[in-house]
Formats: structure tokens, sequence, C-alpha cells
């Protein structure tokens, strides 16, 4: 009987791993002003953080991090199953490699409930699990055809976007004050009860409505396809073959950057920008610059030392997530250190870059003993119906791949 390994080391893509370690802290940076104040989903952040340095901070996080870290995890999300996919093909697995895949995401779905229910109402777990069945309908299809479905798909995003918030633009800067009075008291002085209710409320508040889904996954599966892609191509695999196409990519995006992302500071960046294609393209495009960015400065022989502290994070990217949220959960709710609404967002930045620079040392010791995170470990076991190992011993081969 054929049991389904993961790749072995000597396969393993190390710009892969720095990129989902970069991924890990850009969705940081943006999940923190979230977990520490309401404003950032109820609306007002401009209003209740209103110095000129709170404003700066916020706009270079919109920038630079907002809809790009969240649509390049995305992007590694879909490589990593593709990725899967072939090895387990490879492995003489036939049409039984859907089993493991689809086991592979209902694990992933559960992780989200737990998570997103009671930890972190912005958890991104239930959704790329429920989202990545999707993927489904595309494993056995063209390369040509994934990347005609993911510009399709971020073409009608973004000019459905622009249809649905422009005729609405002067009335999109809502500030909800009853739903940010019920967070402050929730996380600002409530019981462990009173705490978890408001997570179930915020999380329900996110993903309770087909609208929301339809957007999410218009964002996000082109991002899957597209990781897809780049991977059925081996754009990411031969990165020296494949230099030229590296570059154009990584140009291109580039522009589009510039043009979504900072573009709009020109014209004040008005909401209904923010809201369509600052995101839907900006982001995108943004992602796709980042991940070739890494790719090609491991080319030139930068890449490798810079980015060491993000391989490891990435190599442990679900363990150093799920950590992250379970630190600011004490950190900022009153059943923990009670900071809730207090911290601005320069200190929020503070934080962020404290904490992952901790995961880093962490991560790297917890490397040289075991082979995967302690999460890491508990999702393949799972999804390969079999234990994995978990230290590293000199008499077993390494089986560590950019999966994860």
């Amino acid at each position: 009987m054929n049991h389904a390994k993961p790749l072995e080391a000597s396969r393993r893509l190390p710009w892969i791993d720095a990129a989902r370690g970069l991924a890990i802290l850009g969705i940081f940076m943006v999940n923190v002003p979230a977990f520490n104040a309401p404003y950032f989903m109820y609306g007002g952040e401009g209003e209740f953080w209103d110095s000129q340095l709170s404003h700066i901070v916020q706009a270079f996080i919109d920038i630079f991090f907002q809809a790009s870290f969240y649509t390049l995890f995305s992007f590694l999300f879909g490589f990593g199953m593709y990725m899967m996919k072939e090895r387990l093909l490879e492995k003489g697995f036939g049409n039984r490699y859907q089993l493991i895949l689809a086991r592979r995401l209902f694990v992933l779905i559960g992780f989200g409930l737990i998570h997103g229910l009671f930890i972190w109402h912005g958890d991104i777990l239930f959704t790329y699990g429920m989202i990545g069945l999707l993927l489904f309908l595309f494993y056995a299809r063209e390369a040509k055809t994934l990347v005609i479905w993911a510009f399709g798909l971020l073409t009608f995003y973004a000019i459905s976007s622009i249809g649905l918030y422009y005729p609405v633009r002067d009335r999109l800067n809502i500030v909800d004050r009853q739903n940010i009075q019920q967070a402050q008291e929730a996380y600002g002085s409530g019981n462990w009860l009173e705490v978890f209710s408001q997570i179930q409320h915020d999380w329900l508040y996110s993903n309770g409505s087909v609208f929301q889904w339809i957007f999410l996954t218009l964002s996000l599966l082109p991002m899957f396809l597209l990781g897809m892609y780049f991977c059925k191509k081996r754009f990411l695999h031969e990165t020296s073959e494949h230099k030229s196409t590296l570059q154009k990519w990584w140009a291109i995006t580039l522009v589009l950057f510039i043009v979504f992302k900072i573009g709009p500071y020109l014209f004040g960046n008005p909401e209904w920008v923010q809201y369509s294609v600052q995101d839907s393209i900006g982001g995108s495009a943004s992602a796709i610059f980042y991940i070739t960015s890494v790719a090609l400065m491991y080319q030139r022989g930068v890449g490798e030392k810079l980015f060491a502290p993000f391989t490891f994070v990435g190599r442990l990217s679900l363990t150093n997530y799920l950590l992250q949220s379970v630190i600011c959960f004490f950190l900022f709710y009153s059943v923990g250190l009670g900071l809730y609404g207090s911290v601005p967002p320069i200190m929020s930045v503070a934080i962020v870059v404290g904490i992952y620079f901790l995961q880093v040392i962490a991560s790297k010791l917890w490397l040289k003993s075991f082979r995967f995170g302690p999460f890491e470990w508990l999702w393949r076991t799972i999804t390969y119906m079999k234990k994995q190992p978990l230290r590293r011993t000199p008499n077993i081969k390494e089986e560590v791949s950019n999966e994860t």
C-alpha cells in the first residue's frame, strides 16, 4: 500500500519559506491594530487615532501591508496545495490524492473554527479551508485555464466593487458607535464569557453574510489559482531557468503596486477606492511583487542571508500565526493585561516587531530539535492518517516540504 509522505528536504524551496515568513509578519502587522481596537472593523480609526503620527503609520500599513499579505499567503496556499497534489501523483495515488487534500482542508477548517470563535475573530484559516474546496474544480486544468480564471475573477472583482462602492461613495465613512461601545466594554472590562461572546459576535459579523463570502471568494480564489499556476509552470522551482519570466512579473506588478496602492494617496485616498481597486488590484499585484522579489533576491545571492530569519518563521507558519493570536488575546483583552483600546498605531508596530523578533529566535531554536511546528505536526498527522516523526533523529530521513 502506498503511504503519502511529505517531500524530502532536498527539494525544499527556501524562498517559499522566506515568503511565507514575510507573509506572517505582514498579516500580523494588520491584525494587531484590529486586535487592539474595534475601529478597524466598525469604522472611525482616523477619528479615534487622530494624531498626525498615527495617520502616517496607518497610511504606511495601508500601502505596504493591507490586502498585500493575506493575498501573498493565499498565493502560497495555492502553491502548496498544488505541490502536494503533484507529489501524491508521483507516489502513484491517482485520483485518491483528492481524498488527502480534502482531509487537509477539513482539518484546516476545524482549526479555523476553534481559532475564530474563541481567540481571534479575524481568523483566515476557516476562510482558506472553505474557499480551498473550490480548488478541486481546477486541479486537473491546464495552466492557461488557471491564469485565465485568476485574471477573470480579479477583473470581475475590481469592476463589481467599483460599481458597488462608487455610487455610495459619500456614505461609506460610517462609524458604528453601538458596536464600538459593545466591543470596548466586552474586551476592555468583560469576563471570560463576555470576551468569548464578543469574539463570536465579531466573527459572525465578518463571516455571516453571503455577500461577504462572495467578495472573499473573488479576493482569495484568484490568488490560490495564481499560486497553482506558478507551481504548475515551475516558475518558483527553477528560478534561474525562469529568471526573465519572474522579472516580467516583478516589473508589471511593481507598476500596478505603485499605481493602485500608492497612487490613490495623491488624490486623498477616497474610501471607495480603498474598498475596490486598491485592495483587489493593488493588493493582488503587491503580493506577486513580494514573492517575485524574494525569489529574485535569492538568485542574486543576497536573499539567503537577508531572509534567513523569515525562513524560520515560515517553516512554522501555522504555529506562529496561531501563537500571535494567543499572545494578543492575553495582551489586549481584559482577561489578560487589558490593553484594549489604549495602544496607538505606532506602538502596535513596535509590538509586532518585538513579538516577531522573539518568534524568529524561538522558531530557529525549535527547528534545531524538531522537524515541524506542533500545529504543523498535528495537521500533517491527521492529513496523512499516520503519526509523523516530530523530533530530528539521525536515522530518519528528513521529510519536510513547502506544502504547509
